[in-house]
């Protein structure tokens, strides 16, 4: 192995530490992936994108990588709550197909755009529906060790309990009062004891399709089982990273460690990272926002946004940012049409202060603004 330092910024201390694997020579990785009810966007594919560099990179370092990531093909309700119906027996529905139909199709396209984006595939990739008996077995260690409570053939996180012996909020840095004030009204808290308390398995109504059976009756997990169950299964009680975007860090993260320490007494992981989001007019790219890209259209640039951006006008507006900044440096730029252009004088640029640093770091950072753009 290379005499390499890594540092990770761990979103569970706030700070970057000095990686150091809970087995010298390996490491154990686990990555929350696609909901497979639709096709997927720009989105889905940074956290695939950002992870795929992660893995590559500690296997460069010369370590024997466990890379694990998940599908989610059961329990994913509607809006991430505990109500609702789950967002894959829903395309089934309207689509008039099996739910697993569904779950196959869009699983096959989210594994084909992640080839075209040269994504290499982890090492495991469970998904939620294959480890229903994993699910259940957590969420009976949780109700024998007093942090779950039934309630009309539902199980709960009794979140309050919890927050007195441990500390619900460590990963986000919120209190229980927060997450109270974000949650609904009292009165429409239903089977909950508390508004904060989420769902661990949930009662199927007559309805539901997805459903197996279990000590408090038929039902299927709650979203938040899935990746503490198969992380512990494939990785073990502890692991050294677990990855996924800035929004999974509340709820999703913060009730999967909520649900390990609940378990077994520990933190399950160590390090803990989150990739930043893409923004669209500065909102989260999102089906719910109805403001995301397809990867299809990504691939073909179909999308009126991706026109937008390589637009005839466009592509000259970037073309005059890098001639001029350019040749404030005295530089020839490639055009993105191949060859040089005349490097032209620095007074050209506009600026008669050229010698003066501050000046050349402002041309410098249009110059790879101008580049980035192209």
């Amino acid at each position: 192995m290379n005499n390499h330092d890594l540092l990770i910024y761990n979103t569970l201390t706030r700070t970057k530490q000095k990686f150091v694997p809970l087995q010298p020579g390996h490491v154990g990785m686990y990555v929350c992936g696609p909901t497979v009810y639709g096709d997927a966007h720009l989105g889905h594919a940074r956290p695939a994108v950002t992870f795929d560099l992660v893995f590559r990179y500690l296997k460069h370092l010369g370590y024997k990588v466990r890379y694990v990531r998940n599908i989610t093909d059961v329990g994913h309700l509607e809006h991430d709550a505990d109500e609702g119906e789950d967002k894959i027996a829903k395309k089934a529905r309207l689509e008039q197909l099996e739910p697993m139909e569904v779950a196959q199709h869009y699983t096959n396209r989210f594994n084909d755009a992640m080839k075209k984006l040269n994504v290499l595939p982890p090492s495991i990739e469970p998904h939620a529906t294959g480890h229903i008996i994993e699910q259940e077995q957590l969420v009976q260690q949780i109700f024998d060790a007093g942090y779950a409570y039934e309630s009309n053939g539902s199980v709960y996180f009794d979140v309050e309990k919890y927050n007195k012996d441990h500390h619900y909020g460590i990963l986000s840095g919120r209190n229980l009062d927060d997450v109270r004030d974000a949650s609904r009204e009292l009165d429409g808290v239903g089977e909950k004891r508390n508004q904060a308390d989420f769902a661990l398995w949930k009662k199927a109504q007559p309805e539901h399709i997805m459903r197996w059976p279990s000590p408090w009756g038929d039902g299927f997990p709650g979203w938040h089982c899935e990746c503490t169950a198969m992380g512990r299964k494939y990785l073990g009680d502890t692991f050294d990273i677990h990855g996924g975007g800035l929004d999974l860090i509340f709820p999703h993260h913060e009730c999967e460690i909520a649900q390990a320490v609940a378990a077994q007494g520990k933190q399950m992981v160590r390090y803990w990272m989150h990739n930043n989001m893409i923004t669209i007019n500065g909102k989260k790219m999102g089906k719910s926002y109805n403001n995301f890209i397809t990867l299809d259209e990504f691939f073909t640039g179909s999308h009126p946004l991706l026109q937008l951006l390589h637009s005839p006008g466009a592509l000259s507006q970037h073309r005059r940012l890098l001639e001029r900044g350019a040749a404030s440096l005295g530089k020839r730029p490639r055009t993105p049409y191949g060859g040089h252009q005349a490097a032209g004088t620095h007074r050209a640029a506009g600026c008669r202060h050229h010698r003066e640093r501050v000046c050349r770091k402002a041309h410098r950072r249009l110059l790879r603004r101008a580049r980035r753009r192209l």
